[in-house]
This record gives C-alpha cells, structure tokens and sequence, in this order.
C-alpha cells in the first residue's frame, strides 16, 4: 500500500477541523472523498480541502471511491448504522466519540468489526495524551498504591452549543455526559483498567437549559432544548471502587468550566488537568507537578494512530472493548437518571 485512501463521512465542525485538516497533513494518506447529505455541504468541504470528489449518498461512495479507511463524523444517531456500511464495505473505521447512543449500538459495531476483519476505533482524543501514557506506567508500577476512589468532572457554567444537534435528545442520545463526560469517563476508565461494575445511580435536570439564553458557545432555544443540562452520578465497582460523575453544559458554578479527572490511591493520588501527583515522602506531604505540553492537538495523535494501526506500523489506541464499557457506563447513568433508580450489573455485563 503506497498512501491510504481515506474518505470522510459528515463535512461539519469536527470532519473539517480534527479529522480531513489532519489527514491531509499525513505523507502516507489521500483523502479520496467527502460525504454528507448536504449537498452544499459536501462539495464546500470537498473544495476548501481540494478532495477529489463528493456524495450525498455513504453506499455510492463506498462502492465508487473504495475507500481503505474512514472517519464517521455524523450524528451519535448514525454512527452504528454508518460504521457497519463502512466495516462490510471492507474498510477501516475511525468513528467519532460517543461511539453510539446505546450499549447494544456500541456492541454490534464490535461485533461487526470483528467479524469483517477490520480495526476499529473511536475519536476519545484525550486519551492520546503523553501524560496518559505516563500516569498508566506509574499507575502500573504501584507507585499509586491502590486507587480505590475518585472523581470525573466536565463542567460548564454556560457551555450549551448553539448549533448543530447538541441540544437534540433523538440525533445525539443526551447532552453533557454523552458529549463531554464521555471523555472524562474514558480517561478514568482507562487509568482504573476498566473494572468490574456494581451498580450506577444518578439524577440530571433540564432546568437550566429549558430556559434558553446566552453562554460562550452561543445562544439557545428553551423550547427546543430536549437534553439534560446537567448530569451527577455516582458508580460503584465489585473491588469496592468509586467514581463520583459531573457533567452539565450550564451549572451555577463561580468558573467558566471545570475538567479534570481525580483519583485517589493509597499512596499516591492523581489531577490529570494539570498533572499532578500527591503524597507523602519522608512523613513530608510532596506535590509533584508534571509540565506535560497542553497545547499540542490531541485530535491529530488520534488520527496519526489511526492512519498507522491501519498500515500495519503501531496497535490501535481505544480499543472496541473499552469503548463498550464506556457506552455501557454512559447507558446506566442516563437510565439510573430517567427511572430515578440504581442500576445494578451481573453476570459480567460489565
């Protein structure tokens, strides 16, 4: 294989800003097609990139362009049905984040890629991070000691998009936790080597976003804001394990936005926004910070993996099992919140 053939699926924010813009700066890749079924659209994306050509229809691209590899940037509604097309079609699928909108969505993506021989992966770009790397060879190494509780925060006092689907229960399948959440729960899931469940329980509320307004994303429409504004779980794992869970796109904090993930160990704990590492050394508490680069564009690491795993040259990042059991926690929160009780998991369900 001299260069990849990638084509790309949706042509809005996130295809032209974290995923075309990054492969078109890869040596070994040709960006062969765009699709989306806004005509407009697509032949704008295919121009601005200077993308051979554009469809409005994924099955004529596919079997047209033939494709080694794509992107799905559309809709969490889509994603399972436009990952399978694309993994029958004999082709390397990088599906944005969340990776579906239900736990059995997340489930036959796998499956299917399994069964077609084809890698599989999804955009939790976060976890490309060096820093990640380097808090799960310490965290391996024992320095930690036994991490045994924690907390996983994104939080915006104002952060309701104003365009696109974001505020749209039935395109994207929930607001803040399936968005941004999700990432911070793949982070902890990671760093905690994705353990056994016990149970979720969780309450969110709309109060805020019903009311419509103005934040630093722009403006919304309260009557058609059909997700929650926010999200506060609580999960609890069979090794006796916690993590408190806080997500919202508008909550009445004093700052703009709260992300981090925080985890507690026995010798050790961890802040990986910023890096940092607490304990004690020589009966003195010692705060270790990490000058790790935050400015570097995760979103291209995501991509260059994706482009290497599918040339045979490194092992994908996020692995269709991880991204399961983070579409598993996303799926137990949001029905601990809608039926206002626990969720409790068996039988190695997760």
């Amino acid at each position: 294989m001299s260069k990849l053939r990638v084509a790309v699926i949706g042509s809005g924010q996130v295809a032209r800003t974290s995923h075309i813009n990054h492969y078109k700066s890869l040596p070994d890749v040709e960006v062969s097609a765009v699709c989306d079924v806004n005509q407009e659209a697509a032949k704008m994306a295919a121009d601005e990139f200077l993308i051979p050509s554009w469809y409005t229809d994924a099955g004529t691209m596919l079997e047209e362009v033939r494709p080694d590899a794509v992107s799905i940037c559309v809709p969490n509604k889509f994603h399972c049905d436009m990952t399978c097309l694309c993994l029958e079609h004999g082709c390397h699928v990088l599906c944005e984040k969340p990776p579906a909108i239900t736990e059995e969505e997340a489930e036959k993506m796998r499956d299917t890629a399994r069964r077609c021989g084809k890698i599989l992966t999804f955009g939790f770009h976060f976890r490309h991070a060096e820093k990640i790397t380097f808090l799960k060879r310490k965290i391996e190494a024992g320095e930690m000691g036994t991490l045994y509780a924690g907390d996983v925060t994104w939080l915006r006092r104002r952060g309701i998009p104003g365009w696109g689907n974001f505020t749209n229960q039935e395109m994207q399948g929930g607001g803040p936790l399936i968005d941004i959440g999700a990432h911070m729960l793949d982070l902890a899931a990671c760093l905690l080597d994705y353990p056994e469940v016990s149970y979720v329980c969780a309450s969110s509320s709309d109060l805020i976003g019903k009311q419509g307004g103005t934040g630093f994303m722009g403006s919304w429409d309260g009557a058609r804001f059909g997700v929650e504004d926010g999200l506060f779980g609580f999960i609890r794992f069979t090794n006796g394990g916690s993590l408190h869970v806080r997500t919202s796109f508008a909550v009445n904090i004093a700052d703009k936005e709260e992300r981090n993930v925080r985890l507690y160990g026995s010798k050790r704990g961890i802040s990986v926004f910023p890096l940092g590492i607490y304990g004690d050394e020589e009966g003195q508490q010692v705060n270790a910070v990490y000058p790790f680069d935050e400015t570097k564009d995760w979103h291209y690491d995501c991509i260059r993996n994706f482009v290497e795993s599918c040339m045979g040259r490194a092992d994908i990042l996020v692995t269709p099992d991880q991204a399961v059991y983070v579409q598993k926690l996303i799926t137990g929160l949001y029905r601990s919140a809608g039926t206002g009780r626990p969720v409790i998991y068996g039988n190695g369900n997760l």
